[in-house]
C-alpha cells in the first residue's frame, strides 16, 4: 500500500525527501518467531482434530500425543547410547561422506564446464542427460557394484547431490562481466590468476547456493540407499517400522532425520555468512 500527502496545490511538502511511503501488509509485519509458532500450532491443532474425529485411521496417521511419546522414546534411546544411536551415526557418516564427495566432484566439474569450451560443449550435455534420469533407479546398480555396506549409500547420496554444485559453480564463473575480464587481461593476469582472484570470489555466492541445494539432496540419497540397500542406518529403521505398521516410530525417526538435514543446511548457511562477508544479504537461504 502506498500513500501520498496532499495540500492546497495538489501535494504537501512535509520536508521529507520521499513523498511516497510504502507500507508492508500486516502479515509481513508479523515477527518471524510469532509466524512460525502460529503456523506450528495451527498444523498440530488440525492434526489433532483429524485424529480425534477418526477422519484418518490411526494406523495411517497417529495422534500428536502418540508421536510425541515416541519422539521422547527415540530421544532417550539416543541419549543412553542404544541401537538407534549407532543407526544415527551410520546415517550421519553416509550424509557427510556423500556431501564431501559431491562438493569436491561438483566443484571440479563446474570449473571444467565454466572455464573451458570442452566442458561446456562436450561434458555438460552428458551431465544434463544423467541428471534427467531417475536417480533412484541407480540404487540397485550401486548396490551391485559396491555391495550392501555404507559405500553404496554414499555413492547414491553423492550422485544425487553433485549436479546442483556443478550448475551453481559454472553459473558463478559465467557471472563475471566482460569488463572485469578485460581489466585482468590488461593487467597481465594469467588464466589461473583470473580464475582464482576474480571468477571464484565473484562465483562464491552461486557456489553456496548449490551447496544448500546439495545439503538437502544428499539426505534424500542417503535415506533412499538405506531403504533399498538395507544397512544399519535410520532409513533401515524406518523401513522396519513401516513394515510393522508402527507409524509413530516412522514419524519420530523422520523428525530426527530432519534435524540432521537442518543441521547440515545451517552449517552451509553459517559458512556462507563467514566466508562471503562482502556479499551483504539480509536473508541467506531464507533462514539466516
Amino acid at each position: 500500500m502506498q500513500t501520498r500527502a496532499a495540500s492546497a496545490d495538489g501535494f504537501q511538502d512535509d520536508g521529507a525527501d520521499t513523498v511516497w511511503i510504502e507500507q508492508d501488509p500486516f502479515i509481513d509485519r508479523i515477527p518471524r518467531w510469532v509466524a512460525m509458532l502460529g503456523l506450528f500450532v495451527a498444523i498440530v491443532g488440525l492434526w489433532q482434530v483429524v485424529t480425534a474425529l477418526d477422519i484418518v485411521s490411526p494406523i495411517v496417521l497417529p495422534s500428536p500425543a502418540e508421536t510425541w511419546a515416541d519422539i521422547l522414546f527415540v530421544g532417550n534411546n539416543l541419549l543412553t547410547g542404544g541401537h538407534m544411536l549407532d543407526a544415527l551415526i551410520t546415517t550421519s557418516l553416509t550424509v557427510l561422506y556423500g556431501f564431501a564427495i559431491a562438493v569436491a566432484l561438483g566443484f571440479s566439474l563446474g570449473v571444467l564446464v565454466g572455464e573451458t569450451k570442452f566442458g561446456e560443449r562436450a561434458v555438460m550435455p552428458y551431465l544434463v542427460a544423467i541428471d534427467t534420469m531417475p536417480k533412484v533407479a541407480f540404487a540397485p546398480l550401486f548396490i551391485a557394484w559396491l555391495g550392501f555396506g555404507i559405500s553404496s549409500k554414499v555413492a547414491l547420496a553423492a550422485f544425487i547431490a553433485t549436479f546442483p554444485v556443478v550448475v551453481s559453480t559454472a553459473a558463478g564463473l559465467y557471472a563475471v562481466s566482460e569488463n572485469e575480464r578485460f581489466l585482468f587481461k590488461s593487467m597481465g593476469a594469467s588464466r589461473l590468476q583470473t580464475l582464482v582472484r576474480l571468477k571464484l570470489p565473484i562465483g562464491l555466492p552461486y557456489f553456496f547456493t548449490g551447496l544448500k541445494i546439495a545439503s538437502v539432496g544428499v539426505m534424500a540419497g542417503a535415506i533412499t540407499g538405506e531403504f533399498l540397500g538395507g544397512g544399519e542406518g535410520f532409513g533401515a529403521l524406518i523401513r522396519i517400522s513401516a513394515s510393522q505398521l508402527n507409524t509413530p516410530r516412522v514419524f519420530s525417526l523422520i523428525i530426527y532425520l530432519s534435524f540432521l538435514g537442518l543441521a547440515l543446511y545451517l552449517t552451509v548457511v553459517w559458512l556462507q555468512a563467514r566466508l562471503i562477508f562482502w556479499n551483504k544479504t539480509d536473508k541467506i537461504g531464507g533462514i539466516a
